[in-house]
């Protein structure tokens, strides 16, 4: 329980919480920290910021304090690759140890949620984060909770985590390392292999790569014949490349032979199109273990496509489904251009 002391009877004591300092357009943040003994020359600190009284905390049993509740909440959930911060007023971080892709379990997240009293807010699944970003918060409601209400917390977190051991991770939300690929890159166009136009494919997608740590081992170019690009994909597949891109000729137009090209070359598809724009025409595939991607125009000419959505997925090690690609359509509109 929470017990009203006047400032000026208050030295000798401790803080029951954090107490915020702030001077607009200058500065927020902790004055004094949880647990500070009250000293008598802290006391007019005390009161330029509006504390004529001030609480010292007396717990029953079964009851925790805002911190240590945040604390246990954070490490319920706490993945791989996930740096944690001390509570600061109440709520505690984890952030991003490394540059990679976060995983979230969104339904763990929502059925925290829907319990009195907690709060716990993520970044969405399957994004980009880098070093010192902030992947999970969470809090109390009340400066002092029910232990058993946190209790709850960590039963469910403890399920997740379980589901998500099954699946070789290593949380309910953790980041996932990308790993350092080589991909082959097959540009096709007969205006681009006889040198009538220059490839703009090859810079953007090399620079796409090296965000995440990855090289491009060779490029190639091919005519737009389907024989052409089927000894293209196999070659780069004999030569033991982790990544096939084959650039153009994504269209319906009749000389665009480069979705019937990866299907020749054995390819599995999980889907020629996606309902994201820009970037409908992309095709997803895997030729045995080998991820390959057929790239429309739009990932030449427009900042942000699907593929740069699921290019980091797949640097990740994280395999591409059908259902994936059917929930980008949701939130996925992203410019007019096709």
């Amino acid at each position: 329980m929470l017990r009203e002391v006047r400032v000026h009877d208050a030295v000798g004591l401790r803080l029951a919480h954090d107490l915020t300092q702030i001077i607009p357009g200058q500065f927020k943040g902790r004055l004094f920290r949880k647990g500070h003994v009250i000293a008598e020359e802290d006391i007019p600190a005390l009161l330029s910021i509006g504390k004529e009284h001030i609480y010292v905390l007396e717990l029953e049993p079964g009851e925790l304090h805002e911190d240590d509740a945040a604390l246990r909440m954070a490490e319920a959930v706490r993945g791989g690759r996930l740096d944690m911060t001390e509570p600061s007023e109440g709520k505690v971080v984890l952030k991003a140890a490394i540059q990679g892709l976060a995983r979230v379990d969104e339904q763990l997240i929502h059925a925290v949620n829907d319990l009195d009293e907690v709060a716990m807010a993520t970044i969405r699944d399957l994004t980009v984060v880098e070093p010192g970003q902030p992947v999970v918060g969470t809090r109390v409601i009340p400066l002092v909770v029910a232990e058993s209400r946190i209790a709850e917390v960590e039963r469910l977190a403890g399920e997740a985590r379980r589901l998500a051991a099954a699946e070789g991770r290593t949380g309910p939300v953790e980041v996932l390392p990308f790993r350092p690929m080589r991909a082959g890159v097959i540009t096709t166009g007969s205006e681009v292999y006889s040198g009538r136009i220059e490839d703009r494919f090859g810079p953007v997608v090399r620079a796409k790569l090296e965000r995440f740590g990855s090289t491009v081992a060779e490029q190639r170019f091919v005519s737009d014949r389907s024989d052409d690009i089927v000894r293209e994909i196999r070659y780069f597949r004999e030569a033991g490349v982790d990544l096939i891109l084959v650039t153009g000729g994504m269209s319906v137009d009749p000389d665009d032979r480069t979705p019937g090209a990866i299907r020749q070359a054995g390819a599995r598809v999980v889907s020629h199109g996606t309902p994201m724009l820009p970037g409908s025409m992309l095709m997803m595939a895997y030729l045995d273990d080998v991820p390959i991607m057929g790239l429309p125009g739009s990932v030449m000419h427009d900042p942000y496509t699907v593929f740069d959505v699921l290019l980091p997925r797949v640097l990740a090690g994280v395999p591409v489904s059908r259902s994936d690609i059917r929930r980008l359509g949701y939130g996925g509109l992203h410019s007019t251009r096709g």
